[in-house]
């Protein structure tokens, strides 16, 4: 990894954009990929039918060190924890457990991720992720390398008849689809990859998940 504590294009152009796949589905569709943006309610679903969990440290925030988000959020499912829990850098988890992960790292306005390895059709890995530190989200927000992750079929839109541009949605957006112009909301469509972090925490509830056009 890059001296200056960071990722660089290089490395990300070699050890991650150009070997996995990355597709939001906020809601509980299915989308071939290998690795995918969900929201809370789908993680639950995809838990629950796991045979062994464990939770461990997110290496991009430890190595990194560019956020105070939480790191023991990193879970793995059935076969990988099995190996990661021997491997010593996981501990088993249960159910509740990981779901107060999950609950912690949605309010530090992460975005879950999960890893599909080739040959799987579930999930091994569910990642909470940040812009600053993720490998994918980090090409795709510094670098500006939209490969890195595939947009849903889903957008989180304001209603601007409720919206009073307080700037919530702005902090919490990982992708940067959000900011404020003259203390105006500027929305940019195209920017949003349909994770939802923005909608739980809106203060008017002014921000929905709609069916991209």
């Amino acid at each position: 990894m890059s001296e200056k504590n960071d990722w660089t294009r290089e490395e990300l152009e070699k050890e991650y954009v150009n070997t996995m796949t990355a597709v939001t589905i906020p809601v509980n569709i299915h989308i071939a990929g290998q690795q995918r943006i969900l929201d809370l309610s789908e993680m639950k679903e995809i838990l629950k039918e796991a045979n062994l969990i464990s939770l461990g440290t997110c290496d991009c925030r430890r190595d990194l060190k560019r956020c105070d988000a939480p790191l023991d959020v990193c879970i793995s499912l059935n076969k990988e924890a099995e190996d990661m829990i021997k491997k010593g850098v996981a501990k088993k988890a249960n159910l509740e457990e990981v779901l107060k992960a999950l609950e912690r790292s949605h309010a530090a306005g992460l975005v879950h991720i999960a890893y599909t390895f080739d040959g799987n059709e579930k999930p091994d890995v569910v990642c909470s992720c940040c812009s600053c530190c993720c490998h994918s989200m980090s090409a795709l927000v510094r670098f500006g390398m939209p490969e890195a992750v595939i947009a849903s079929k889903y957008v989180a839109l304001n209603n601007l008849e409720i919206c009073v541009n307080c700037g919530t949605c702005v902090e919490r957006c990982q992708f940067r689809a959000r900011r404020l112009e003259n203390g105006k909301l500027v929305y940019d469509k195209a920017g949003c990859f349909g994770c939802g972090v923005c909608v739980s925490t809106c203060p008017t509830k002014s921000i929905s998940l709609v069916k991209r056009n």
